[in-house]
């Protein structure tokens, strides 16, 4: 039988002990939204990985010297790794190293998902080759994803202290139980008209299971179907980089744009302010 505790123990042996953010990090200019909108100022180069317990990677780094965090993205259910390109890449011109994963099967249901997404960080916090080399701050780490993907990051926010965020997109999952044990910055973005993966069914649910001692956000765009992840549109993409610059970098630049002004959000519930 799979044991998904056991499972992240082994995985994360020796790769997340990781401390508090002693100070914010701050890569890049002071954020408008407009900046966030689009590329943002960093040029990134990308290598291919392989290692074991998932099945490859593209590693998405900014070619300026630096230190940044680490963040593992995981498509959905049936879908491939070129479905979270687009996020991946416009996520790296922020200012962070990003592995989009291909998983081990399409198959793969949300508690191999979060194994794999750790396994994805172990294996890209130690590359010795490539242009991410020397750029990772491997105290730094955060994972997200689409889908059964989303359902493995929260999974793995729920068994991993050291992660310092998290961000599901449109999140499919039934063990909602364990995340009850979430104590990582999560947020969980969904589309009002999502009929594979409800915001009733499943969002809402995930949200009100994560402690309220534990950062966390839940955003619904209005119209928004199960496929919004799978491009780089907005609200979507400046709120995934804003809450991984507030979470995963520890700047409160960012904060502003975690209160849920848009008027995309059909609905938007925080334990904030962050």
């Amino acid at each position: 039988m799979f044991n998904l505790k056991h499972t992240l123990a082994s995985v994360t042996l020796g790769l997340l002990t990781l401390a508090p953010l002693a100070h914010a990090v701050q890569n890049g200019p002071a954020p408008t939204l407009a900046d966030l909108q689009k590329d943002g100022p960093y040029a990134v180069a990308s290598q291919t990985v392989t290692g074991s317990g998932f099945g490859g990677g593209t590693v998405y780094s900014p070619t300026t010297a630096g230190k940044y965090a680490l963040v593992a993205v995981c498509p959905g259910f049936v879908s491939a790794q070129s479905s979270m390109t687009d996020m991946s890449k416009r996520l790296a011109t922020h200012g962070f190293v990003v592995v989009a994963i291909t998983t081990n099967t399409l198959l793969d249901f949300p508690s191999s998902r979060a194994t794999q997404l750790l396994a994805a960080l172990k294996t890209v916090a130690a590359v010795t080759t490539g242009p991410a080399v020397g750029k990772i701050d491997t105290a730094r780490q955060a994972v997200s994803g689409w889908s059964m993907g989303g359902g493995g990051t929260l999974e793995a926010a729920s068994a991993t202290l050291g992660l310092v965020a998290a961000v599901a997109f449109a999140p499919w999952d039934t063990a909602i139980s364990k995340f009850k044990t979430n104590k990582v910055p999560t947020a969980i973005i969904g589309g009002s008209s999502d009929t594979v993966a409800s915001v009733s069914a499943h969002s809402q649910k995930f949200y009100a299971a994560i402690p309220s001692t534990t950062k966390k956000m839940l955003a619904v765009i209005t119209g928004a179907d199960h496929f919004f992840p799978t491009k780089a549109s907005e609200p979507t993409s400046y709120t995934n980089i804003s809450w991984m610059k507030r979470f995963a970098d520890g700047d409160t630049r960012y904060s502003p744009f975690l209160k849920g002004q848009d008027a995309a959000w059909s609905s938007f519930t925080s334990n904030g302010p962050f």
